[in-house]
């Protein structure tokens, strides 16, 4: 099982940096793959962490580089433009990990747009909050075999 990672370019907060720790942990018993977009904030924050806990790194990076991370230690994908890119993640995950940087969707926010198209395509999704509730949205059944959440 692929995870897929998307989230806001002004970092993690101190909560979801804790429970993306907690749930990635619990993942990496199943698969140790993990994909995001290569962008600086909570991309490269979520990279440190996904390497740390031994993930094989794949990096969907943008065309545009003044906002990529260049992160090490993984395989790098050509850049393609940030919309069709995250929908790349999105359709090469079993499920999407989000962290965004509030509670309430935003519709001009990247994170939000590529919450909004793993929905449309009916993709296991897990949102960490910015004060590190999580929200759950399952489709199949390819998060029954994981640690509860």
């Amino acid at each position: 099982m692929s995870i897929g990672f998307t989230g806001t370019q002004i970092g993690l907060s101190q909560k979801q940096k804790e429970v993306l720790w907690s749930v990635l942990k619990k993942f990496v018993q199943i698969d140790k793959s993990f994909r995001h977009g290569d962008c600086i904030g909570a991309d490269a924050e979520a990279h440190a962490i996904a390497v740390d806990l031994g993930f094989k790194v794949t990096l969907h990076p943008p065309k545009e580089n003044s906002k990529r991370s260049f992160c090490k230690q993984a395989v790098v994908l050509p850049t393609k433009d940030y919309l069709d890119r995250n929908k790349d993640i999105v359709n090469a995950s079993k499920v999407l990990i989000a962290c965004p940087k509030g509670v309430q969707e935003e519709v001009r926010s990247g994170t939000w747009a590529t919450v909004r198209y793993a929905r449309k395509i009916k993709k296991d999704l897990i949102i960490i909050l910015i004060d590190g509730r999580i929200q759950k949205e399952i489709y199949s059944s390819n998060l029954c075999n994981t640690p509860s959440l």
